[in-house]
């Protein structure tokens, strides 16, 4: 058997030919004499037309029939403009079904009323589908897109191992039992990240990896337990050679893909991030940026706001412009309670309408200072002032995550802008309260910045890195950081982050090993191929743009993964199932 044309190929210039097809039967129109059939494959729809000499060859045929036709091409005398092959249609001679096919528990359509989970379970009949197969082809698309610009770029494209050893920092790792060694265990990799600097301290030099990921973490609409990850690496690079590949590299993809060639990367510090937008990954297609307007109520009147002040807080304002009628006193309590999930204590509110203050701060505020308000934020009629008064990370957090969900609500984000931002000088620790010390914030091979090597030990919480990430729509696109070459420095870290040395030489003695036979200074990415996706693609949901996805609980409906081993499997591996285990 051996088609000769695909499903979408043919058109008006082939009329005449003999041709072979085969595909699924996504349609069949049964006219009595004639039977209508749209045969389907990946590249499109073709028309077949059995006339009342060949109607009998389909008689036995259904949906989803897998079937084999012979014909003629011939021109329609009404093209369907909704199909690039609309033009023709092909008039059958011959017809063999391939394999049969039972009625399927889903539609196999573009729009289909189908719940996610039958959707899971029968992923192979919802790839059929356009939508997800079409996310899917442009998933090849871009990975093709980055091999040929890094390849042009002098990258090399190296294969890290899957089993390797489980690490202290991050997500929980995925383990596998060592048959050989027993009680003794391989990780699957979180990221490729000691492989790739060992292989720039090996001296490739310029290292690129379409690399599968493996963290076992909580998920969420962006996050899946396996994902894929475009991995970069340089030597003798700093900040800006990176930031100048991975530009070149997100060009490339957005103008192939959505005709997009006016991007622009602007660069915004950590710390102005968080003040001006709440979030270490803000969406730039809007405005709204929050103001910090403490200076205004030192010593107020408001007893809120003055004891904010002499607890070293901050008070922090959020305006939206011209929707006071969009927002009512339902919605305001709705969104205070919203803000308590980050831990602020409540949200206040002013409208600014008909020149007059409304709203929880109007009474409590004395008029001249609502009125220095309305001049510090140029606010006009129409206007609403939404402000936290907390500690300072409470307060940007919380009124960074109302100024998202108010974007979305209230409609006010350009869904056709593409807004990039390198955010840089990350904090090098974040203190965790469940093990009460400090940890790497990014990963502990991350560069500090050079005006902050003093305070590695000394002022850990004012300590700032040469780490960086791109955000792209609210979305983090990827992260990276100039990494430590020299064994001095790194010593001092794990010093800041109270690693003994026997510790050091368990986690990380064959990585550190390395950095002793001469190190190149070297710089790195790892960018989130699903999300790249996702944003291309207009969905927010990571499944739809992984071929077989888990569940929100790390489940494979399809395959009824995780499940149970044979008793002979454990026992071979040396492995005992706790009886407290569900």
């Amino acid at each position: 058997m051996n088609r000769d044309h695909t499903c979408g190929q043919l058109r008006k210039a082939d009329e005449g030919k003999q041709v072979r097809l085969a595909g699924w039967v996504a349609k069949r129109r049964n006219l009595g004499s004639i039977v209508f059939i749209d045969l389907r494959d990946r590249y499109g729809i073709t028309q077949v037309t059995f006339d009342e000499n060949h109607a009998d060859l389909v008689k036995d045929v259904r949906n989803e029939y897998v079937i084999e036709i012979q014909g003629t091409v011939a021109v329609k005398e009404t093209a369907n403009p909704k199909l690039a092959t609309g033009e023709i249609e092909v008039l059958a001679e011959s017809c063999k079904i391939l394999s049969a096919a039972k009625t399927t528990p889903m539609i196999i359509a573009d729009e289909t009323d189908a719940l996610e989970e039958l959707r899971l379970k029968y992923r192979y009949l919802d790839i059929r589908r356009n939508p997800i197969k079409e996310k899917l082809l442009m998933r090849d698309k871009v990975a093709t897109i980055v091999r040929d610009v890094l390849h042009a770029d002098d990258f090399v494209e190296v294969e890290t191992p899957i089993l390797s050893k489980s690490t202290p920092e991050g997500a929980r790792d995925y383990l596998v039992p060592s048959r050989l060694y027993k009680g003794k265990f391989y990780a699957l990799p979180q990221s490729p990240q000691q492989y790739k600097q060992l292989l720039m301290i090996g001296g490739m030099d310029r290292y690129f990896q379409i690399a599968r990921c493996f963290r076992d973490e909580d998920l969420r609409a962006d996050r899946q337990p396996e994902f894929t990850q475009i991995d970069i690496e340089m030597s003798f690079a700093d900040e800006e050679d990176i930031f100048t590949e991975v530009e070149k590299v997100m060009r490339a993809i957005f103008k192939q893909i959505k005709g997009v060639d006016d991007l622009s990367f602007p660069r915004i510090k950590y710390v102005d991030a968080m003040d001006k937008y709440g979030s270490d990954k803000p969406d730039l297609r809007f405005g709204n940026e929050m103001v910090n307007v403490t200076d205004l109520f030192r010593n107020s009147a408001f007893k809120v706001f003055n004891e904010c002040d002499n607890n070293d807080g901050v008070i922090k304002a959020l305006v939206i412009n011209g929707k006071a009628d969009k927002l009512s006193r339902k919605k305001f309590d709705e969104l205070t309670e919203f803000v308590k999930i980050y831990k602020a204590k409540g949200l206040a509110y002013l409208k600014y309408d008909k020149d007059e203050f409304t709203g929880s701060l109007n009474n409590a505020l004395p008029a001249e200072e609502k009125a220095a308000l309305k001049d510090y934020l140029k606010l006009q009629n129409g206007d609403v002032v939404l402000m936290v008064a907390d500690k300072k990370q409470i307060a940007e957090v919380s009124l960074g995550a109302v100024r998202k969900k108010l974007g979305e609500e209230l409609e006010l984000i350009d869904k056709d802008k593409f807004a990039f931002a390198w955010i840089t000088e990350f904090p090098m620790y974040e203190f965790s309260e469940e093990e009460n010390r400090w940890v790497s914030a990014h990963h502990p091979f991350t560069a500090p910045r050079d005006e902050d090597v003093d305070k590695l030990t000394s002022d850990q919480a004012n300590c700032y890195s040469r780490a960086y990430d791109l955000v792209l729509n609210g979305y983090e696109l990827l992260s990276g950081s100039v990494r430590i070459h020299d064994s001095v420095m790194q010593a001092k870290v794990f010093d800041a982050l109270g690693l003994t040395k026997e510790q050091i030489k368990n986690k990380f003695g064959f990585f550190i090993e390395a950095f002793d036979y001469g190190a190149p200074p070297h710089c790195g990415v790892g960018i989130g191929l699903e999300r790249i996706i996702m944003i291309l693609s207009g969905t927010d949901n990571i499944k739809d743009v992984v071929a077989f996805p888990k569940t929100a609980s790390a489940y494979c409906l399809m395959s009824d993964a995780p499940n149970t081993v044979d008793q002979d499997q454990l026992d071979f591996l040396g492995l005992e199932i706790a009886k407290n285990a569900e």
